[in-house]
């Protein structure tokens, strides 16, 4: 995830609802899906910042040791 970027927020939502207006093939759930997407983006850069926290906060690092010979 980079820095909010208003312009790229509304690319991300045109390119969803390009995909909508151009596939009316997509099944009730795929659209449904999408639409959420388009809906649950972030519209302020305070929004992205809160979302991005949580979801790095929720991570737990793992790390990986190896001993002097370089074996796991």
């Amino acid at each position: 995830m980079g820095p909010f970027s208003e312009k790229k927020q509304l690319e991300r939502a045109d390119s969803i609802k390009r995909l909508l207006d151009t596939n009316p093939q997509l099944d009730d759930v795929t659209r449904a899906m999408w639409r959420n997407k388009a809906k649950n983006l972030a519209l302020t850069e305070d929004e992205y910042n809160r979302r991005v926290k949580e979801l790095f906060s929720a991570i737990k690092p793992q790390f990986r040791y190896w001993d002097s010979h370089g074996e796991v």
